[in-house]
C-alpha cells in the first residue's frame, strides 16, 4: 500500500509543480486561471488520495476522496466566477487570444 501512496504523491506534486508554472509563466488572467483549475485541483486530489492511502485506515481515506470530489467540483465554478468577473471588470485578454465572444456585450 505504501507504494501506491507513494506514487499517488509523486503524481500529485508533478500536477501541482506544473499548475505553479502554468501560474507563473502564462501571460495573463485567464490563462492563468486555466492552469489553476485544471492541475491545481488535480494535484491536490492525488495528494489527498496518496495521504488516505498512506494513513490505512478507511475513514480518512473516504475523507481525502470526498476532498478530491469536492475541488473537482468547486474548482471550475469558481474558476469561471473569477474569469467572469475580471471580464465584466475591463481586464482584457491579451492579443494572442483569438476568440472573446464577450467583447461587445458589456
Amino acid at each position: 500500500m505504501s507504494y501506491v501512496a507513494t506514487i499517488l504523491i509523486l503524481i500529485g506534486s508533478i500536477f501541482s509543480a506544473l499548475a505553479a508554472l502554468g501560474i507563473l509563466r502564462f501571460p495573463d488572467l485567464y490563462t492563468r486561471l486555466h492552469a489553476a483549475a485544471k492541475a491545481g485541483p488535480l494535484g491536490a486530489g492525488l495528494i489527498l488520495l496518496g495521504a488516505g492511502a498512506a494513513s490505512g485506515d478507511l475513514l480518512t481515506f473516504l475523507r481525502c476522496l470526498f476532498g478530491l470530489v469536492f475541488l473537482i467540483f468547486v474548482s471550475p465554478v469558481s474558476a469561471h466566477l473569477l474569469a467572469r468577473a475580471a471580464l465584466k471588470s475591463g481586464d482584457a485578454p491579451v492579443n494572442t487570444t483569438s476568440i472573446n465572444e464577450y467583447r461587445d456585450s458589456k
